[in-house]
């Protein structure tokens, strides 16, 4: 199967980029609302396009944040208009979507594994194998992290939803564990975690609320909420934090198909080991000509100006490479549905 990498992506200009998205733009504004749910992975970069979009074009989209897994539902039972994920649908999932499905990739990011430690003040450091044992419930007191922590229980936060975040980290866990806990959506941990929360918000609060918790969740929500942010060790031995340059240096090689999903990112050698992609889902057949336009304007905008944002908000943007080809097939396989 033909892939695209990400560290060959100089190779094409933003001219053919602009270029396709000029055939786009030939079609008549519409004041169509497009409706989105989804992934809590994206909602910062999400909120961000939603403001700049309705800024520069007068329009606007709605996004609801309900975990990956209800992202896929809801765009499945057209719900929404377009469903945002860090998870790839099943086939199952795939053939239930009667409109067709086109995956949009629209930018990488991190999970920090975040912490709450009132009577620390240096950085937490975890090795892997210490990480592995936090979240399978063997590590439960932060004096087994290192000696000189406080003798506090380990109070495990995590997502409640069917959560992309958690699959990313759960098959991160199952790698360096050697299988002790099972990737997915909604893990069985194996230990009773001490609370479960809905969305990274959840997440992120519960944790900054509770001395001696530990959670994860999307590195902006790390930084909106001012939690302390843990080092991971990564496979060269490294221990390096969710930093957009290190994000990077993990996704440099990640290999793209001709679906614009991605080949296994599992355990990357460079960089910060918990990264992931984010997808947006979008229908091939639209029953008017109204809310084709308006959902494939949005489209192009995202993976055109929009990617201008992404590093501001610690995503890596999506290669243009890719992006052109993501637009070419846009342009060629969207269409109203007929009758």
């Amino acid at each position: 199967m033909k892939t695209f990498t990400i560290s060959n992506w100089q190779k094409l200009t933003a001219t053919a980029v602009s270029a396709i998205a000029i055939i786009f733009s030939n079609n008549p504004v519409s004041a169509q609302l497009v409706r989105g749910g989804g992934a809590s992975f994206p909602q910062p970069l999400l909120e961000r396009y939603q403001k700049e979009y309705e800024e520069e074009t007068g329009k606007n989209f709605k996004y609801t944040v309900i975990g990956s897994g209800g992202g896929i539902r809801l765009f499945g039972n057209q719900s929404v208009d377009f469903g945002a994920t860090t998870l790839i649908p099943t086939p199952i999932e795939q053939n239930q979507m009667e409109n067709g499905l086109l995956m949009v990739p629209i930018g990488g990011g991190a999970i920090a594994i975040v912490y709450n430690l009132k009577d620390v003040s240096s950085n937490v450091k975890l090795s892997r194998d210490k990480l592995g044992k936090i979240f399978t419930g063997q590590i439960s007191n932060w004096q087994q992290v290192n000696p000189r922590f406080p003798n506090k229980d380990i109070q495990v936060v995590v997502r409640s939803d069917s959560s992309g975040t958690s699959f990313v980290l759960t098959k991160y866990l199952e790698k360096i564990t050697n299988g002790k806990i099972t990737a997915s959506r909604k893990p069985n941990w194996g230990f009773e975690v001490f609370a479960g929360h809905s969305q990274d918000g959840g997440v992120a609060g519960e944790v900054r609320r509770i001395d001696g918790a530990i959670g994860y969740v999307q590195t902006r929500v790390a930084r909106k909420n001012n939690l302390s942010v843990a080092r991971i060790q990564n496979q060269a031995g490294r221990y390096v934090k969710p930093t957009l340059e290190e994000t990077k240096k993990a996704l440099a090689n990640v290999k793209f198909k001709e679906d614009f999903t991605t080949e296994n990112i599992n355990d990357p050698e460079n960089g910060y080991p918990l990264v992931s992609l984010t997808w947006l889902l979008f229908n091939k057949r639209y029953p008017n000509q109204e809310m084709l336009t308006a959902n494939k304007e949005l489209l192009i905008w995202i993976l055109t100006k929009g990617q201008d944002f992404n590093e501001k908000l610690e995503y890596t943007k999506i290669p243009e490479d890719v992006v052109k080809k993501v637009l070419e097939t846009a342009n060629n396989e969207l269409e109203v549905r007929p009758y």
